[in-house]
């Protein structure tokens, strides 16, 4: 017997009925012999951790365009942090942890330079629109791996492209929806406050009695409140998901279209749809990779899966060789 099939027997045995095991499950789009020691979503998670479009998230925005500093967000530490909660929320519910870890790590590797800035000048400049949680399925289907893709399951694309705002296939897959909004609001205060956005003072009082003054308080309560409701159905309750509510719409209020938060994103805006509309008349300039998408799609595809991909530097770099002039030397 294989490693990999003690570890299904191990699952079959101990994990919750609400989890979705290994055993079973797993489809591919392309059959592939199954590995000897992992199972199909421990093959997943670690092909997303060394794709090409993981480690960019290491230079693309999470809330503050480029911060100058070494301790904000950045998209990859969002990353880092959902698949944290996410794994914690899983193995307390008795899911499946590596299913979890892999759709954690994969959800927003379609994220557009700038944060939903660049999602949305995209999503007006692309004839079929733009949406990160689905452009991550196609990083993964498509784009990665010299235009072959992943080939990950079903179980984790689908939780990818659910965890924004739909019920996803998977127990796994809704707890890595809600461990992203757990993620991103408390440590989107912690960055407003060292960015000197936001005091801890101004923080809403009904949120903060319910959930707790410090990141690592409101975490926990939230953590603990989806772990007390059960695995049949991840969710929040009662008074812990009126708080967390509350302090998302504070957030949304105070920072994400605060202007002194959000005072680079006009260029930024300006910035993707000039390379968008650039690239679509020259379209000769483009990567090799990215002609091929041409042949096989079109030019707003492959332009929009090109620019999608950018971090926010190669981005800058770019624009400033295409329109900026250089002085003489």
């Amino acid at each position: 017997m294989s490693v990999r099939e003690q570890t299904e027997i191990i699952e079959l045995t101990t994990l919750s009925k609400y989890a979705c095991t290994s055993s079973g499950h797993g489809k591919r789009v392309r059959y592939e012999e199954k590995c000897p020691l992992r199972t199909d979503f421990q093959r997943d998670r670690d092909r997303i951790l060394h794709c090409n479009a993981f480690r960019r998230l290491k230079r693309k925005t999470q809330v503050f365009l480029s911060p100058v500093g070494d301790h904000y967000r950045t998209r990859l530490t969002h990353t880092l942090e959902v698949s944290q909660i996410a794994r914690t929320i899983s193995r307390a519910l008795r899911l499946n942890e590596d299913l979890t870890e892999a759709i954690a790590l994969g959800h927003d590797l379609g994220h557009s330079p700038f944060g939903h800035a660049g999602e949305a000048v995209l999503d007006e400049v692309c004839p079929y629109g733009f949406k990160h949680y689905m452009q991550s399925v196609r990083v993964v289907d498509y784009i990665e791996n010299n235009g072959k893709g992943l080939n990950l399951t079903y179980e984790v694309k689908n939780g990818i492209v659910c965890h924004t705002n739909k019920i996803a296939a998977t127990a796994e897959g809704n707890v890595v929806r809600l461990s992203d909004k757990i993620a991103y609001i408390n440590h989107d205060i912690e960055d407003s406050i060292r960015a000197g956005i936001l005091k801890s003072s101004d923080l809403p009082e009904f949120p903060v009695k319910i959930l707790g003054k410090t990141k690592s308080q409101r975490i926990t309560t939230l953590v603990t409140s989806v772990v007390e409701n059960g695995a049949d159905k991840i969710c929040m309750t009662g008074n812990i998901k009126k708080a967390h509510d509350e302090l998302r719409s504070f957030m949304f209020e105070s920072v994400y279209t605060n202007p002194a938060a959000k005072s680079e994103e006009k260029k930024a805006k300006v910035l993707i749809e000039q390379l968008y509309f650039y690239f679509k008349k020259h379209p000769e300039k483009l990567p090799d990779e990215y002609i091929d998408i041409l042949r096989k799609y079109d030019i707003d595809r492959a332009v929009c899966d090109y620019i999608s991909g950018m971090s926010d530097g190669y981005a800058v770099d770019l624009y400033k060789d295409l329109f900026v002039p250089n002085f003489w030397k």
